[in-house]
């Protein structure tokens, strides 16, 4: 396969994102972006000098693959959409807003034999750092990742919005089922914006989770305790604490991957890179559809628990 085309769908901050990579790497051409308010796609297609289409079903007969940036509860309806046309999906986390969909998408793509993939590209961050290399099993990892409010993503939780990201990585350190579950949220909007959630596993691994998009001020950590040390990664000032034996790379450290843009200094890039890659060889995605699809069942789990937890919801000011 040649230059594979390429087309954006959704022009908030993701879909530029997305735009810039597709813009930037080899092998592709940015053919256009859609929009459902038509004059946001045309102002981003502008930037890029591409077109900007009235919906994304006008723009699939152009394009070979396409990147959803559109909020979650369209992730289902646009990706069976565009796998009923031949078009590869890369698909912004979460897979989709509930599993009834999220199974039809990975129905259709493994009938038609297109590559799915999902944005949880800090999975590539930990590989690169060299985290999924121990064969020695975590006793327990604390994930926290806390942003002021922004306005962005409040048409889900802050679990599928937040969350998501660090569950699809603990599932990824340990891949035992879950044995019980406790959740408590609190609710500024209309969802939940902060969560805090404890996850045992069968094997008796803890996961403690939490995420908050009401917090003063950004922090972002992974600490990961064995029985022969812990791993402490703060992803905002790029410091990391080893105490087991094995070694690890730097958080930033440099280095492409086969060819690749790093995963460290560049996840996003190196994400849809290795989409593109699965596209031309014939395989199927680095990020499995089915991991994915795990790592949503149990952000659904978690809201399920905090619902069960506080059958009266509680809103607090912002």
């Amino acid at each position: 396969m040649n230059e594979l085309r390429a087309g954006v769908i959704g022009a908030g901050s993701f879909g530029r994102l997305h735009a810039q990579k597709y813009a930037n790497l080899p092998g592709v051409k940015l053919i256009g972006i859609a929009d459902a308010q038509p004059a946001r796609a045309q102002t981003l297609a502008n930037d890029f000098g591409v077109t900007g289409f009235i919906n994304w079903r006008a723009m699939l007969p152009h394009v070979d693959v396409v990147t959803i940036a559109a909020p979650a509860r369209f992730h289902g309806e646009i990706g069976v959409g565009c796998l009923n046309q031949g078009k590869h999906v890369f698909v912004e986390k979460p897979l989709a807003a509930n599993l009834r969909e999220a199974d039809a998408l990975i129905r259709v793509a493994e009938a038609r034999g297109l590559v799915l993939h999902t944005g949880h590209q800090e999975r590539f961050v930990m590989r690169h750092l060299g985290l999924f290399d121990s064969k020695v099993k975590p006793l327990r990892i604390e994930c926290h990742r806390a942003a002021p409010f922004s306005p962005r993503n409040t048409d889900v939780s802050v679990v599928l919005d937040l969350m998501i990201h660090d569950i699809d990585l603990a599932h990824q350190l340990n891949a035992s089922p879950i044995a019980d579950l406790d959740a408590h949220e609190r609710i500024m909007h209309a969802r939940s914006d902060e969560m805090s959630a404890l996850v045992t596993l069968e094997d008796g691994m803890q996961i403690d989770l939490f995420a908050s998009r009401m917090a003063n001020a950004r922090k972002r950590f992974m600490r990961v305790t064995y029985p022969d040390g812990e791993i402490y990664i703060d992803f905002l000032t790029r410091e990391m604490t080893n105490t087991t034996p094995r070694k690890l790379k730097a958080l930033g450290s440099d280095g492409a991957s086969e060819g690749l843009p790093c995963p460290s200094t560049d996840p996003l890039g190196h994400g849809v890179a290795q989409f593109l890659r699965a596209v031309r060889e014939g395989r199927q995605s680095v990020i499995a559809p089915r991991e994915a699809r795990r790592a949503l069942e149990t952000a659904l789990m978690i809201l399920d628990a905090a619902k069960a937890a506080a059958p009266q919801k509680r809103t607090v000011n912002a």
